[in-house]
Order: C-alpha cells, then sequence, then structure tokens
C-alpha cells in the first residue's frame, strides 16, 4: 500500500509518516519547507520514503498511490490567525482545491481508494456544547476566525467531490497536538508575550522555552487568564489515530475528532512543566492581553472515534512535557 502525505515535513506530518512507516506502508511525502525551512525529519532516510520537495497547488499530478492524505495548509497558531487573516485564507483554499483536483484523477484511473482531509478543532470555534459530538458541527455557528472557516471549507470539498464524483473520503479532526518537531517558524516578526517574544507557535512548547528562559523565580506570562481548556494530544496518539481512519471501512465518508478524553487549563499545563522542570508547581503568573480568537474552551467528545474505531488517545500529558522540554533543550532556539 502506498500513502501520499501533503505536508509530510511539517510537525503533524512528520508523526504520520513515522507510523506509517512503521506499519508497512511506503510513504510518499510532498512538501516546500515554507514554514521551518530545511528540516530533517525521522522517515527521511527511510527506504520506503521519498519526497517530492515543491508547492502542492503547483503540482499537476500526483503519483499512483492507495491513499492520500491532506495535511499541507499555512499553519502557525493564534497568532497566525490574526496576522495573515487573508493568506490564510487564500492559500490554504488553492492547496486544498489542487489537492482534490489531482486525488480525483487518481480515483477517476481506479487507483485511488480514498482521501483523507485534515481539518481542525477550529471548525468549532463558536461551539457551546461540551464536550462537542462530531454532529455538533451541524448546529454551531460557523467559525469567526478565518483559518477556522477555511478548515470548514476543507470538509465541504469532501462532500462536493463525493456528491459529484463518488470520491470516498474520511475527515479527522486533531485537538492540540503537542510534541517534538516544532522549530522556529521562518518568520521573525515578533509577537510579544509580555516582554518576551513568542518563540513558538503553540502552547506546550512555547510555555517550556519562556520557563527555561525565566527561570523557576520569574513569573510566566501567558494570554488572558490561564483558564482555557484544552485536550493536548501526543503526536503519536495523533499518528495512530490517522492511520486507524484510513484502515477502517468504518470510516467512509466520516469524520472524527482525533483527541486525548482529558482535557487542561492553560495554568494546569504551566504547573506540570515548572514541576517537571524545577520540581515545584506554585508558580505566579504575568496575565497579558489574549489574542481575539483564543478559544476558551476546546473540548471534544472522543466515544464516536473510540466506539467505531477503538482509537485510544491515552499517552500521559507528563509524557509529552517532557519530551517537549528534552526537544526545548537540544534545540538551541535563540
Amino acid at each position: 500500500m502506498k500513502v501520499l502525505v501533503t505536508g509530510s515535513q511539517g510537525f503533524i506530518g512528520s508523526y504520520i509518516c513515522a507510523d506509517m512507516l512503521a506499519h508497512g506502508y511506503d510513504v510518499i511525502g510532498v512538501d516546500n519547507f515554507s514554514k521551518y525551512g530545511k528540516v530533517s525529519r525521522p522517515s527521511d532516510n527511510n527506504p520506503n520514503f521519498s519526497l517530492i520537495e515543491d508547492d502542492v497547488y503547483h503540482l499537476n499530478e500526483f503519483p499512483d498511490v492507495d491513499y492520500v492524505i491532506a495535511g499541507a495548509a499555512m499553519i502557525g497558531g493564534i497568532s497566525y490567525f490574526h496576522k495573515y487573516a487573508y493568506d490564510l485564507l487564500a492559500t490554504n483554499e488553492r492547496i486544498i482545491a489542487n489537492t482534490f483536483d489531482m486525488a480525483l484523477k487518481l480515483f477517476r484511473r481506479g487507483i485511488l481508494k480514498r482521501i483523507l482531509v485534515m481539518s481542525s478543532s477550529m471548525v468549532f470555534e463558536n461551539t457551546d456544547q461540551f464536550p462537542t459530538k462530531e454532529d455538533d458541527l451541524l448546529s454551531c455557528p460557523p467559525p469567526s476566525s478565518t483559518y477556522g472557516f477555511q478548515k470548514l471549507a476543507c470538509e465541504y470539498f469532501c462532500k462536493g467531490a463525493y456528491e459529484q464524483y463518488g470520491l470516498p473520503y474520511s475527515i479527522v479532526r486533531p485537538f492540540n497536538c503537542v510534541g517534538v518537531g516544532e522549530e522556529e517558524s521562518k518568520n521573525k516578526e515578533k509577537t510579544l508575550i509580555g516582554n518576551l517574544k513568542m518563540m513558538m507557535s503553540h502552547v506546550l512548547p512555547d510555555i517550556v522555552n519562556r520557563a527555561i528562559e525565566l527561570g523557576p523565580d520569574m513569573p510566566l506570562p501567558i494570554l488572558g487568564n490561564g483558564n482555557q481548556i484544552r485536550h493536548y494530544t501526543n503526536g503519536r496518539d495523533v499518528a495512530s489515530g490517522i492511520r486507524a481512519v484510513m484502515e477502517s471501512d468504518k470510516a467512509e465518508n466520516d469524520s472524527f475528532n482525533i483527541s486525548s478524553p482529558h482535557g487542561h487549563t492553560v495554568k494546569e499545563l504551566a504547573s506540570i512543566v515548572y514541576n517537571e522542570l524545577y520540581g515545584i508547581s506554585d508558580i505566579q503568573f504575568e496575565y497579558c492581553n489574549p489574542f481575539e480568537y483564543d478559544v476558551q474552551i476546546r473540548q471534544p467528545d472522543v466515544t464516536k472515534a473510540r466506539n467505531i474505531l477503538g482509537i485510544e488517545c491515552n499517552i500521559p500529558i507528563r509524557e509529552s512535557v517532557r519530551e517537549v522540554i528534552e526537544w526545548i533543550r537540544n534545540c538551541n532556539i535563540d
């Protein structure tokens, strides 16, 4: 079986490639190194991995593969939602449209079995139903951010291609993936939290980086009141969940939340980080103005993924924190 992964050298993409290769798949990656620059990933030297270094929306065709996992996107965490409101919509729309055009060519030739689209928890940006089930998308207001709205559009690409051409699809919605491999973005524009530059796109590596820089005695700057709830899900669990979706006929033409069942506030996450770094949990915070699209609660219902596909995302948050601490210490980030 051959799997093509767009965005293969990105944060989640690298986890997907490693998991697929470990389970016997041949993997073809597509990436243009636009976010982090030229990075090396564990899959690069695997004999069953090959890389097409190009923009997805510049390609004319995909090689013959059984599955396409559409993960390529301009993405960078909450700061990107505001800095690049137009680009997130326009660039990602071009990427997903060309991805489907090429997938449809393979499907018409009887080669492609299914396309898997990486959506986002941000499609539930304005829900008031917690925990949030997959079908709650039908009743909640559309996302306010252009990023969330475009991710919702990706899901409609699935529905449109199936309704018109019969292309089978699966939609996966990872919730707050955490792990190693998130380099500092090539974008050098400063986003400040307190008096410190936000070094990473997502909360866990950024908290770890700031905690190491500040030490145990200085207040930790955080966005908002720190009570935002997230279900931090290790990248290995996300990748194995995506593979479970791909391998199951029961997942065809359906959507699934891929997430840890356990939620934590940002303050709780910071306390775990400081406990692992310094052996303390009682820390002082410096509260900074939040971003407009800083959703207060992201709390998925994972019953469907567990009952239908047997997906369990149970890597403990402390294990993820330890992995990220080790990663940040070895990165030598300026």
